[in-house]
């Protein structure tokens, strides 16, 4: 009799629809139509051991749309129920999980046809422990606030929804009666980008929370104190953590960025130090006499029993097993690291900053026409200018993500802000480093050749010859844009990523570039004096003064290139001798550093400059009487040179000298 019911349900169903038929591990008790299914009160199946009961039913291959209210209400005993792998099911309608006494688990899986899981369709379900919803197309996040399970330990799998975007407030109110101490799996949602603040409301707990391979881009800061296992790998769009109060009791985190396991490090350090601070006053309280009234007896109970407390805090807090760690290229520091650093960098990014605006101004908007040397000034204090603007937006980063910076370090690094910062310092140092090569044979070569004017560098040519500095500037800069290296590799946005070959070719190739030309400077400043000095003509006053300005020129570049070179040199040849957090110093103290005392140096400490800058104020009504004085002394200085040089021998090192002083190329470095 059994087997002919079975057949017969199968030829009705057939009849029914012609796709194939539900496939049950026990068909008897279900009955199917159309669209729907409805399981009756359990029968009695023949079988030599005498009546059965259906403790687990499983469902796969439905052809049908729905599963209806009340489905399974008289399978009283059913503890497993499994459906899935179906292309027709659309929605569970309301109580179709409805007083299931006994149902320990349900499954519904691999339905990508399901839209909607109806208001109230797991309705009192004392037993239950397990509910996996995964890889349907449900749109919006289901109704679980009438499970009202006595299970603490209730595991809820939503994983793999596609059209999830969202979990609404309340959303886990009513899964247990009491704490939910469970664990709720969300990973794999991919377009799960939000879950509201008010989520985890009315539900203490859960305990593990998987949120991996979704585009969350925070947690919420409420209803999450109870979590001890945190999973959130491949999270990439999880760029922040909520306050670290709201995780509390948290004791193990798997996490996307390295950055976020330096926020609990530093947390939990704090909380063991005001521990420390805590139990040192209990301590000296303890010491301190005290008669053994009943007052005083109930003041030490009352202290006795804060220790207790004080002690289970420590010991049920201890530091949060995190991965992945942080690697030595971003410790869990502060962007610039060292408070010292930090007042530093703001000094020096003022000074370059000002100093380089200043020199752009005067030189761009003075009276007198653009000469060579003028040419090769402006772009230097552009060069220059540019590392000011980069330093201006590390200190306003580090100031914006100070004692934070594990919550910003990846959006930093990885966003446009690094991108743009590590551009200019590059492209910055590189035309300051080339111009200054410039400049400096420029300058060797109009003293050399002083009496051949056919030799002298022409506009033209010096133009000619800063296109192809600013093409060379832009393509170094442009390379860790586009692979080659990586601004992203440290917070202070420099390219350090060494780890293909390519990468390491290009940071060696750019360092000791830098190094040849600090060499040609110094080879050109060495032959300009020696040219220039001259035992018969020239007084030991004005060689020493000679020398010293050129001593300072060469000891600033020196103590820019020479540290920086060669720690970078080492480091890219994978023989690091400093730490990342030490390379601070050198990079905020030392790198900048020209662009900090070239336009002192080249342009402001010059009689020239202030000259213009008199001249320029003269035009606002201002410092008239020592334009006019200026004006005078220019000409009569030309008509006191011309005789001099008259009088001079034509192929003597004195003439040489006084023709340079009169074309205002002798070493100030100046814009005339």
């Amino acid at each position: 009799m059994a087997l002919r019911a079975v057949w017969l349900l199968f030829a009705l169903s057939c009849v029914l629809n012609a796709r194939s038929c539900c496939a049950y591990t026990c068909p008897a008790i279900c009955r199917c139509t159309a669209d729907s299914f409805q399981c009756s009160k359990e029968t009695q199946l023949a079988s030599r051991t005498g009546p059965t009961s259906v403790l687990r039913l499983r469902l796969t291959h439905l052809p049908l749309k729905r599963v209806p209210s009340h489905a399974f209400k008289e399978l009283i005993n059913i503890t497993i129920i499994e459906i899935s792998q179906s292309d027709c099911i659309t929605h569970i309608q309301t109580h179709a999980f409805l007083s299931l006494y006994s149902l320990a688990q349900i499954s519904v899986q691999n339905i990508n046809s399901l839209r909607f899981i109806e208001k109230g369709a797991f309705t009192d379900l004392p037993k239950l422990e397990y509910l996996s919803i995964s890889n349907t197309g449900i749109a919006h996040f289901p109704d679980f606030t009438t499970i009202s399970s006595l299970s603490p330990n209730i595991i809820l799998d939503m994983a793999d929804n596609m059209e999830i975007d969202i979990i609404p407030a309340n959303s886990f109110q009513g899964i247990t009666e009491e704490y939910l101490k469970g664990t709720i799996f969300l990973r794999d949602n991919w377009y799960l980008r939000n879950i509201q603040e008010d989520a985890f409301e009315g539900a203490t707990g859960p305990t593990v929370l998987d949120v991996s391979s979704t585009a969350l881009r925070s947690l919420p800061p409420n209803g999450l104190r109870q979590v001890k296992f945190l999973k959130a790998s491949h999270a990439y769009a999880l760029k922040s953590l909520p306050p670290l109060e709201s995780l509390a009791e948290l004791l193990e985190a798997e996490l996307t960025y390295p950055s976020h396991c330096c926020a609990f490090h530093t947390w939990r350090r704090k909380q063991r130090e005001s521990a420390l601070k805590n139990l040192t006053k209990f301590c000296d309280l303890m010491n301190t006499e005290i008669d053994p009234t009943a007052d005083d007896t109930s003041l030490i109970n009352g202290i006795n029993f804060q220790y207790q407390d004080l002690e289970f805090d420590c010991l049920s807090n201890p530091f949060v097993k995190c991965s992945p760690k942080p690697d030595a290229f971003n410790p869990c520091e502060d962007l610039l690291g060292f408070s010292f650093l930090r007042c530093l960098t703001w000094i020096i990014t003022v000074f370059a900053v000002a100093g380089n605006l200043a020199v752009l101004v005067i030189l761009l908007i003075g009276h007198h026409k653009l000469t060579v040397s003028r040419f090769l000034m402006c772009n230097l204090a552009f060069a220059d200018l540019c590392m000011g603007l980069y330093l201006i937006l590390i200190a306003f980063m580090d100031y914006h993500s100070r004692h934070e910076y594990y919550n910003h370090a990846t959006d930093w690094q990885t966003g446009p802000g690094c991108g743009i910062a590590g551009f200019l310092t590059v492209f910055a140092s590189e035309l300051s480093v080339y111009t200054l090569t410039v400049i400096s044979l420029e300058r060797w070569h109009t003293i050399t050749n002083a009496m051949h004017v056919n030799k002298r560098l022409r506009m033209h040519h010096v133009t000619a010859i800063m296109v192809g500095g600013w093409a060379f500037s832009l393509l170094v800069a442009l390379l860790p844009l586009v692979g080659v290296s990586s601004y992203s590799k440290v917070s202070i946005c420099l390219p350090m990523d060494i780890n293909t070959l390519g990468a390491q070719v290009y940071v060696v190739a750019v360092l000791i570039l830098n190094v040849v030309a600090f060499l040609v400077v110094c080879y050109c400043y060495i032959c300009m004096y020696l040219s220039v000095h001259n035992p018969e003509h020239s007084t030991r006053r004005g060689d020493t003064k000679i020398a010293k300005r050129m001593a300072v020129l060469i000891f600033t570049d020196f103590l820019c290139m020479a540290p920086i070179s060669f720690f970078a040199i080492s480091a890219a040849l994978h023989m690091p001798l400093i730490t990342v957090s030490h390379s601070k110093i050198l990079l905020i103290l030392f790198y900048p550093i020209n662009s900090l005392c070239n336009p002192f140096l080249y342009t402001i400490f010059t009689q020239a400059f202030r000259k213009d800058v008199r001249l320029l104020l003269s035009r606002c009504g201002c410092c008239n009487s020592h334009a006019d004085f200026y004006r005078s002394q220019t000409l009569g200085s030309h008509l006191t040179c011309t005789q001099k040089m008259s009088k001079r021998e034509p192929h003597s090192l004195g003439f040489y000298a006084y023709h340079i002083k009169m074309k205002g190329c002798f070493l100030n470095k100046g814009t005339t």
